[in-house]
Parts: structure tokens; C-alpha cells; sequence
């Protein structure tokens, strides 16, 4: 069950302040107001303001947030993304877990515009996948939108998806299909059907039996990628994925594969650089 945003919040929150936020319950009077300003130091694309208001709000409700930027805008260093003013100890006790969020969602929709915009031109779409931190998935899958990527099957119920180890349990290419037709058929649900192949071989059995929505090629180098979106010749949605990084996405994507999708987006990036600090004008 997927929690909501106000719980994750909710978790996150008794994480880290416990029975107390004790250094500022000992440094701050309770009655003090003062204001905080989120700057950027460096460049890249903003994401997770929203969440950060959720923050506050639900620290307290009487915080003010003064948005300047929105999600999805081109930063740089020295940029303010907003103002936040009230009782200074709900926004101490509120910096880090704001901080946490909005630099791995901002990083993540960083590293998504980054390879999104090597494959401008092209009709190639850029997907994420689930390889992301558990529970967080749908702030992380809405980082790589917000970056101009698309998000692959949101879990394991919105999409067939037969990989490698599925065909070797199944007993083959033929009889995973199969029993997938069949599942679908007793118990009512249509999904699209993604099936992974290895090499020509097994793109060969998948294209004589059919049967499928989309076919991934695996870790296929840039020349046999070519060759299958050429044999595949339009039949199947086609996705590429394995292998694939900012150097070599171009490349790919003038394979004429319809889809690129790279775990790395969400599991292997880096956060970017930002910090709360005081406002004193």
C-alpha cells in the first residue's frame, strides 16, 4: 500500500526529531519568529518545493512560505527558491528533512534533463525504472517528469514485465507469453506485456511467436540495437536499457528505439547543493 504524502512526512519527521529538537529547544526562546531563505549553490533544476510547504505546514501550520520558483526551474548558484518566516524553532526543526528531499529530487531531475536534452531532436523518450529508495517512489518517478523523463510501470501491478529470470522459471519465451495470455484472460486485467530479450536468438522467438506490447533489448551494443530495431521493423514498441549512460544515450537513440531506460536516473545521483539559511535582511 502506497503511504501518502502526509505520512511519509509524518515518519520522517519523528525519525529525526524524536522526544525533541533539543539543541534548539535550548538555544531559542519559544516565542521568537525569523525567517529562512532556501539558496541555491549550483546549477541544475529544481525540484520538491511543493513537498518542502507539505514540511513546514505539517511542522507548523502557521509557517509562511513565500514561493519564488517553482518545479522544473533552471537554477544556478546564488538563486533563492523561497522564503519561509515564522517561529524560527518550527524552521529549525524543519531544515534538514526539507533539505533531504529537494536536494535528491532536485538531483534526480537534474541528472534526468541532462540526458533528456542529448536526445533532443529525436523521438526517443527517456524512462525511468524501480530501481528507487522504497517508499519514495512516487516523489522520485515525479522527479524524473519534472526533469522531462518519463516513468516506466510504477510497481509491479500496472504492467506485465517478463525479464530474463521470468523466462528461465517459465521454461522458455513460448510458454512465459502463454501463461501470461492466460493469467490476463481468467482474471480480467489488461495490462501491456514488456518482454526482456538477451540476444538475437531470443528476439528471434519473441518476433515468430508474438503476443507482446514492447520488446526490451538488454545490453545490447549501439550496431545490434540498430540491427534488432531494423528487424523488428515497427512490429513491437521497442526499449533500450542496460549499459546506457549520458555518453552513449545519443547514440542509442538513433537507433530509432522508441524507448531508453536508464536505472541510474534515480539510484546513482547526485544531490544537488543547496542549503537553508537564516535571513537576516
Amino acid at each position: 500500500m502506497k503511504l501518502p504524502l502526509d505520512k511519509i512526512i509524518e515518519r520522517a519527521l519523528a525519525e529525526d526529531i524524536g522526544d525533541g529538537d533539543h539543541t534548539t529547544l535550548a538555544t531559542i526562546p519559544g516565542d521568537a519568529t525569523g525567517a529562512a531563505k532556501l539558496l541555491i549553490k549550483e546549477t541544475g533544476i529544481l525540484c520538491g518545493v511543493d513537498v518542502a510547504t507539505n514540511i513546514f505546514h505539517q511542522v507548523d501550520p502557521s509557517l509562511t512560505v513565500t514561493l519564488l520558483l517553482h518545479d522544473g526551474a533552471s537554477v544556478k548558484k546564488g538563486d533563492i527558491a523561497f522564503i519561509v518566516s515564522g517561529k524560527t524553532a518550527s524552521i529549525l526543526q524543519s531544515e534538514r528533512l526539507v533539505l533531504n528531499f529537494m536536494q535528491r529530487m532536485s538531483g534526480i531531475a537534474t541528472a534526468t534533463r541532462q540526458v533528456v536534452t542529448k536526445t533532443e531532436g529525436l523521438h526517443t523518450r527517456i524512462l525511468d525504472t524501480r530501481k528507487t529508495t522504497p517508499l519514495l517512489r512516487d516523489l522520485e518517478k515525479y522527479a524524473v517528469r519534472t526533469g522531462g523523463g518519463f516513468n516506466h510501470r510504477m510497481g509491479l501491478y500496472d504492467m506485465i514485465m517478463i525479464k530474463d529470470n521470468h523466462v528461465d522459471y517459465a521454461g522458455g519465451i513460448a510458454r512465459a507469453i502463454d501463461r501470461v495470455h492466460a493469467y490476463l484472460t481468467k482474471t480480467g486485467k489488461k495490462l501491456k506485456i514488456e518482454i526482456e530479450v538477451r540476444n538475437f536468438d531470443e528476439l528471434d522467438l519473441v518476433l515468430e511467436h508474438g503476443g507482446v506490447d514492447r520488446i526490451m533489448l538488454d545490453n545490447f551494443s549501439v550496431a545490434d540495437m540498430r540491427k534488432s530495431i531494423e528487424r523488428i521493423a515497427g512490429r513491437y514498441e521497442t526499449e533500450a536499457s542496460g549499459g546506457i549512460t549520458g555518453e552513449n544515450v545519443r547514440d542509442y537513440a538513433m537507433t530509432g528505439v522508441d524507448f531508453i531506460s536508464i536505472g541510474a536516473l534515480t539510484h546513482h545521483i547526485k544531490s544537488l547543493d543547496m542549503s537553508l539559511k537564516a535571513d537576516q535582511g
